[in-house]
């Protein structure tokens, strides 16, 4: 058993890396991803100045992408000797000040100081401008600058830094490429009159596929299949080594380090097989396939779904040595569940009670606010034709209402006369839950009279 628990161990931290760090391999996309490549190797290659977004969601692989290109391109001696790199992240270098600073850093500008120190802003400026200006197509190295979390730096001051790096690249001086990166559609109507004109707007999207479930069905296999020695050879051609000096000599750019690297572990070939045969198996089973449709339906982004491979996988010990359909399909239900409807499922039968009049208030009057004594009279026009909710004191039916209040349930209306002010059985409240949750919650609450859950599910209030 011992060597069996080694193999475990070494499975559960081989996935998880695979999962989490496995951003030089990349999936889908072709064409933006071409697009990208002959970009940055245009500019590596013939000296020219291009500005180019790319945008998505997030978990889309926007990021992914980049490194999977950089990857590609760096252990080539032509890219990675006429290039430079250079890495900003938006919620890193938050004003332009810092920007700069990093950006000489990586560009190893200080070495050209001469000892000279530069006080202002605008002064440090004019230095990485003079240096790039100063170049030409045929003799300088060319610029790559890859901004993250884009939308953030057009929130800098007159978005200098931006305007400067945009008008090199258009004015064909020294050689760069500006890729910015965001999750943000709207991000082009963020630039000002003088920077947007200076954009190439050459936009590139990456939007999943929603019609693709095959391919996540592939996906999920390949994620938790272990190598064999064919696959490793594989991986090897297509993924060639970055040299370590290029890594190590800018320490901004952390996307290239601790690449995944499937020769870091070793497994027996036995294990492998086993293991393997049993995660095809898997796939072939109806009630996984359909665990794992539910969960494409609500979301097709592949970074939120290698999270919930993680978990998993995290469960993975002696007691638990293989991933197993009732696993998936435990992970299936923590995924669907609703953290209200649970909360919802622990209130008293008067407390449901007064939701559920709520609910038919919202139903009929189009989600108007609604104050505690339309809910009592509603509630009361139940309660008198009911066999188990008949005599209940004023009094209680307020402390119930006060304590889904207090639950964030219902929410006080701002701004609407009545709603702050005057006793608190006519300040104006609005309900925070859907109709599905007040629903979904009845059906679950076994001990509810069945009056009440018929109510609930009447269109009549």
């Amino acid at each position: 058993m011992p060597a069996q628990a080694n193999e475990i161990d070494i499975t559960r931290r081989f996935i998880k890396m695979r999962l989490l760090r496995d951003r030089a391999s990349f999936r889908g996309f072709e064409e933006e991803r071409k697009h990208i490549h002959d970009l940055l190797l245009r500019t590596a290659n013939s000296g020219e100045s291009n500005s180019a977004l790319l945008l998505g969601r997030r978990g889309s692989g926007k990021t992914t992408l980049l490194t999977s290109v950089l990857a590609e391109l760096l252990p080539l001696k032509s890219f990675h000797e006429n290039t430079l790199l250079v890495y900003l992240n938006g919620l890193i270098h938050t004003d332009d000040r810092q920007a700069l600073k990093s950006i000489t850093v990586q560009m190893k500008l200080e070495n050209a100081v001469d000892g000279k120190v530069f006080g202002s802003f605008a002064e440090n400026l004019a230095f990485l401008l003079d240096c790039l200006k100063s170049g030409n197509r045929k003799t300088s190295k060319s610029v790559i600058y890859l901004l993250e979390e884009f939308d953030l730096f057009c929130s800098h001051h007159n978005q200098t830094l931006l305007y400067n790096l945009f008008d090199v690249a258009q004015s064909a001086q020294a050689p760069i490429c500006v890729i910015g990166v965001t999750a943000r559609m709207d991000v082009v109507e963020l630039l000002e009159k003088r920077v947007k004109s200076r954009f190439s707007h050459r936009q590139i999207f990456l939007h999943p596929p929603e019609d693709a479930f095959q391919e996540r069905l592939a996906l999920f296999e390949e994620l938790l299949k272990l190598p064999t020695e064919k696959d490793v050879a594989k991986f090897d051609e297509t993924h060639p080594l970055i040299p370590q000096d290029i890594v190590e000599e800018n320490e901004e750019m952390m996307l290239l380090r601790n690449l995944f690297n499937p020769r870091e572990f070793s497994f027996s070939a036995k294990w492998v097989k086993q293991w393997n045969r049993q995660i095809a198996a898997l796939v072939k089973t109806p009630g996984v396939c359909k665990v794992l449709q539910n969960m494409y339906d609500y979301d097709v982004v592949e970074g939120s779904f290698r999270m919930l491979l993680v978990e998993l996988v995290n469960e993975l010990d002696e007691e638990h040595p293989a991933i197993t359909c009732e696993s998936i399909q435990q992970l299936g239900k923590d995924y669907e569940s609703d953290d209200k409807v649970a909360l919802l499922e622990g209130l008293t039968a008067l407390e449901i009670c007064l939701l559920i009049s709520m609910k038919h208030h919202s139903e009929i009057y189009d989600r108007d606010p609604f104050n505690f004594e339309m809910i009592l009279t509603r509630f009361n026009k139940f309660a008198n034709s009911s066999s188990t909710m008949q005599g209940i004191p004023r009094g209680v039916a307020l402390k119930g209402y006060e304590h889904l209040k207090a639950l964030e349930m219902i929410v006080p209306v701002p701004g609407i006369a009545g709603s702050s002010k005057g006793q608190k059985e006519f300040q104006l409240h609005r309900l925070l839950l859907t109709f599905g949750q007040i629903t979904k919650a009845v059906q679950r609450m076994a001990f509810l009279p069945t009056e009440i859950t018929q109510w609930a599910q009447s269109s009549v209030a």
